[in-house]
């Protein structure tokens, strides 16, 4: 009751001081309203006055801290990690009809999540890390221009609504470590692109929809009483027909008198002919597909002794056989082709096991074996810090990237280790990495088997060709290629313990939509630090860069950093004033030819670079906070394009 009085206490003040002030020429009608819907909020958010809102300056609540505004209008709100220890309260923030992103996260904000359907603008929704408790809030699926929804790390309850399937633009949702329970609805939204359901009180089957395949189990992690294939888990229903415990109905049993309804039995000798007669048939079956078979296995046996004697006297050089170790690099740049002779004589001993055979990665269909990936085609397409990258047409015409690592670089780990090693790189899935598909070890030789992207690498859109002016990239492409970077790399720090260690403009590949790909993550950690030579330190964290202490989160985001610059710069990060300019801003400036309109958002881009680069790395942001500050960018890009569209209207 309280609380109550005191909320309206402080709107009737706050909208009687409001209206008794001015308009000036710069204010708009509807900023009033704005101001008073954040005073509303800050009345039962707020018990601990965390945000300071001055009075006396109510119009000009654009300038409140986490507040901006467009044409005077609020479009974003960021309140993080403050802590506001209080309720989110009905009919405060919902009046907001113009705000495009929302960020409570990192609170103590406790209650129910209100109506939202007021906020029909809204496209980013982050409430997680708060102690938000009932059900996931219905009023969500009215927000048909929703983006990014995360209610991760509260105490919501209930099921996850089958009605999120119809949020047909959704890109990010996070629903872990609540206590959601039920089943897993049948997403297969072709936007959705960061999932996460983990560590709930799910059950069931997990349907098998393409899009909730391309996560993993590591998104449904934490609900025991899940199952199904996605989740490496057989479903009850599942069990194989071959397992019934079920005895077949016994024959039904004859009368004494040799009669079955009305019917009298033929003789006994009779069954004895037949029975002698159906033996000699199948008898003499038998003995002529035992011929056959042994005609057809002799034959093969033949073919396969003509096709090693060809070969034997063809012998030609192997891509990836130990003895093109040794032989002249430029020659490796042409088309060569993989001999099943080498194969053979290097897989001698070998043939049971994991060394003996591809491995493939998470649950990934055999779709090629050995030896066939040997005989394909090859083509050398570049040496990189620990390896030689091929692309190989195979007989199907599938094509693959192939890395064959160098033995003196990348031999220190042991088989055991390497196996685990790759286990847990091949189990990352996400649309902006590179995805491993199979691997292969046998003695020194070890393989890694990737998608051929084939748009080819950023740093060759970046510099293009060595005749050609550095130009950077449009705006729009700066800030989709970083976004899409940004995604991957955190999803590495996120979704598993490894770190990339190697990123750079050439680790970047485009797909077949010319979206970027994160190649070549957590492959350092299978080097000697002594054996990497410093080509590409410009890339590498000052912590790092002389010493032999490991890659960290933090030294990834150094890394994302220089990239960033390089993308906005058009310049290689070696020896470049970036890193050294005292006023950034300007000379990123001096290099671009953008519109005055894009400043704003250039300077946006800028900071984060900034941040990530600091020498310190407690200095730098982790790598989920760069991704949340870009999208914050391309938010305020989408708004201020869709502003100016009903301005032109």
């Amino acid at each position: 009751m309280h609380e109550i009085h005191t909320l309206a206490f402080l709107s009737f003040l706050s909208l009687t001081f409001l209206f008794s002030l001015p308009l000036s020429s710069s204010s708009s009608p509807s900023a009033a309203p704005d101001a008073l819907a954040l005073l509303s909020f800050k009345a039962l958010a707020d018990k601990d006055n965390k945000l300071h809102f001055p009075l006396k300056n109510a119009y000009s609540h654009c300038q409140w801290p986490g507040v901006r505004c467009s044409v005077g209008r609020v479009v974003r709100l960021v309140f993080e990690g403050l802590p506001l220890r209080g309720t989110f309260a009905p009919n405060t923030l919902s009046r907001l009809d113009q705000l495009r992103v929302l960020s409570l996260q990192n609170n103590s904000l406790s209650g129910t999540i209100p109506n939202l359907s007021g906020l029909y603008n809204l496209k980013s929704l982050f409430l997680d890390h708060n102690v938000f408790s009932g059900i996931f809030p219905p009023s969500i699926f009215s927000l048909h221009r929703i983006l990014t929804i995360d209610l991760s790390y509260n105490n919501l309850t209930g099921p996850i609504p089958v009605q999120l399937a119809s949020l047909s633009r959704l890109y990010y949702l996070r629903l872990d470590s609540n206590r959601f329970n039920g089943t897993v609805p049948p997403l297969n939204q072709s936007y959705l692109k960061i999932f996460n359901v983990s560590f709930n009180n799910l059950s069931g089957a997990v349907p098998a929809t393409i899009l909730l395949s391309s996560f993993g189990a590591s998104a449904f992690s934490g609900n025991p009483g899940l199952c199904g294939a996605i989740v490496h888990n057989q479903c009850r229903s599942e069990l194989s027909f071959f397992s019934s415990t079920i005895a077949p109905a016994p024959p039904p049993t004859l009368p004494q008198n040799g009669l079955l309804q009305g019917l009298v039995l033929p003789p006994t000798s009779a069954p004895k002919k037949h029975k002698r007669a159906a033996v000699i048939i199948l008898g003499f079956v038998a003995g002529i597909l035992l011929l056959i078979g042994l005609f057809v296995v002799l034959s093969l046996l033949i073919k396969k002794l003509q096709r090693w004697k060809i070969s034997a006297r063809a012998m030609p050089a192997a891509a990836f056989s130990a003895a093109s170790s040794h032989a002249d690099d430029n020659a490796s740049a042409a088309s060569v082709v993989m001999s099943e002779v080498n194969v053979s004589k290097k897989m001698q001993g070998l043939q049971v096991g994991k060394s003996g055979s591809l491995v493939f990665c998470a649950g990934e269909p055999q779709v090629y074996t050995l030896e066939q990936l040997m005989r394909a085609s090859a083509e050398m397409l570049g040496r990189g810090t620990i390896a030689t990258t091929y692309k190989a047409v195979l007989d199907n015409q599938l094509i693959v990237s192939v890395k064959r690592l160098d033995a003196s670089k990348a031999g220190a780990m042991s088989k055991e280790a390497f196996d685990r090693h790759m286990e847990a790189v091949g189990n990352l899935r996400h649309p902006n990495l590179v995805p491993l598909r199979a691997f292969f070890q046998a003695k020194e030789e070890r393989l890694l088997i990737y998608d051929y992207e084939p748009n080819g690498s950023l740093f060759s859109l970046i510099h293009g060709s060595r005749s050609t002016r550095a130009k950077p990239l449009h705006w729009t492409s700066c800030l989709k290629i970083a976004e899409d970077v940004a995604q991957g790399l955190a999803y590495i720090h996120q979704a598993s313990r490894l770190v990339h260690s190697n990123l750079k403009s050439s680790n970047i590949l485009l797909g077949v939509e010319f979206e970027a790909c994160i190649a070549d993550y957590c492959l350092l950690a299978l080097a000697e630090s002594s054996s990497l030579d410093n080509a590409d330190s410009g890339y590498r964290a000052p912590e790092i860069r002389k010493s032999n202490q490991p890659a960290t989160p933090k030294s990834d985001v150094y890394s994302f950093g220089v990239l960033l610059l390089e993308l906005l710069t058009g310049r290689p990060p070696l020896h470049q004033p970036f890193l050294v300019a005292a006023d950034l801003t300007s000379w990123v400036r001096s290099v671009r030819e953008e519109e005055e309109s894009e400043d704003d958002r250039l300077a946006m881009l800028i900071d984060i670079g900034t941040a990530c680069i600091q020498s310190s790395p407690e200095q730098r942001p982790s790598m989920w906070q760069v991704l949340k500050m870009i999208q914050v960018v391309k938010e305020t890009e989408m708004g201020d394009n869709e502003m100016n569209s009903t301005e032109l209207c």
